[in-house]
């Protein structure tokens, strides 16, 4: 999709019939969404978000108790796309080397061959990513942030797109390694599976019972489609009033009494791009207040720090979230109007927000 500006420089009117990226956004996002679903049961808001992180060019971390599928979450999303994929098991012993790969001499040609870590994949599975050392955890923090991995002074890009899918066991602490909060921060959202329904669970016995999920699961989608689809997604239009919602969240959580720490800025250009993914996915060219407040939690809680007041009042980050966006105020119907620069002219149709384009599909 085309910017307002180039748009307007072309001298063409955009109506909601041209839209053939964000059309095959929603009907490739479909696909992938089935596929997942196959595997993971009665969890389509998890699958939605996993859709939604990887969208916005972001990572995922999968926090839950064991064997609630969270590897399984990760393994799928990676089958159903026809790319690279890697896991790693992180355990104690695991060195940064192992993840970043290894200048190794080569006796033949009396040089230094680059051996490329696990690290170089497009979809990089991370499993109990707290049971490796902060050593190793750190190794992930340039991938993660720059997209990119330097060896012994050489810098070695990483394909596209690249996302890392991280889990850990929030229960069990013995022989675990804690994420610094630097750590945290590079994931764009944080979700819990959950323990799935009674009558998800007995629709897993049927179809599951027997073989593993993964063993069908076939890719819908290709690597280079998901690429393209991440560039229909920058280009989802945010109001001034939605982007100052989207401020002042985030800055209310760093004067808020029950937090030590709030979120960074970082924190905020990810909520902005999580959610223009989500309203991509909604068959949207542009956001609305509900795609923040939906993204909220998820993009914010796993970056803030109670204080130790509010961790003996059972105060969770969550909920402070769930507080913040009770009091900021909600910008209103009067901002529907799109204010376009005086050199360039406004878009036909587009609204701020507030009214369903005719000819569009939810997700």
């Amino acid at each position: 999709m085309a910017s307002a500006l180039e748009r307007a420089e072309e001298g063409r009117v955009t109506t909601y019939d041209d839209r053939a990226s964000l059309t095959d956004l929603t009907t490739t996002a479909e696909r992938v969404r089935r596929s997942v679903e196959g595997v993971i049961e009665g969890k389509p808001e998890v699958v939605r978000l996993s859709l939604t992180v990887l969208l916005a060019e972001g990572h995922l971390l999968i926090e839950d108790v064991p064997g609630v599928g969270k590897t399984m979450l990760a393994k799928a999303l990676a089958r159903s796309i026809d790319c690279s994929a890697q896991r790693i098991q992180f355990t104690p012993d695991l060195l940064p080397s192992d993840i970043t790969g290894v200048s190794i001499y080569d006796q033949q040609r009396r040089d230094f061959e680059f051996k490329p870590g696990a690290i170089f994949a497009q979809i990089v599975i991370g499993d109990e990513i707290n049971r490796a050392s902060p050593k190793t955890q750190s190794a992930l923090l340039e991938s993660m942030e720059e997209r990119q991995v330097t060896i012994d002074g050489q810098t070695y890009e990483l394909p596209s797109p690249f996302m890392v899918v991280a889990t850990q066991n929030p229960v069990e602490m013995e022989g675990t390694y804690p994420l610094p909060e630097a750590q945290r921060d590079r994931f764009m959202a944080r979700v819990s599976v959950g323990y799935p329904s009674a009558e998800a669970e007995l629709q897993m016995l049927d179809v599951h019972g027997g073989v593993s999920p993964l063993d069908d699961l076939q890719a819908v989608a290709h690597a280079h489609d998901i690429v393209k689809l991440i560039e229909a997604v920058r280009e989802v239009y945010v109001a001034e009033p939605i982007r100052r919602y989207v401020v002042d969240l985030v800055s209310a959580t760093r004067t808020h009494p029950d937090l030590r720490l709030g979120a960074s800025p970082r924190a905020t250009l990810h909520l902005l791009r999580a959610t223009k993914a989500s309203a991509a996915l909604s068959g949207r060219e542009y956001v609305l207040p509900d795609d923040v407040q939906a993204l909220a939690a998820p993009v914010l809680a796993h970056r803030l720090l109670p204080t130790a007041q509010a961790q003996l009042n059972r105060r969770t980050a969550e909920q402070v979230v769930a507080e913040i966006l009770q009091r900021t105020p909600v910008p209103t119907a009067s901002a529907r109007g799109v204010q376009q620069p005086a050199a360039v002219a406004p878009r036909a149709v587009a609204p701020a927000y507030g009214q369903q384009p005719p000819g569009t599909r939810g997700f």
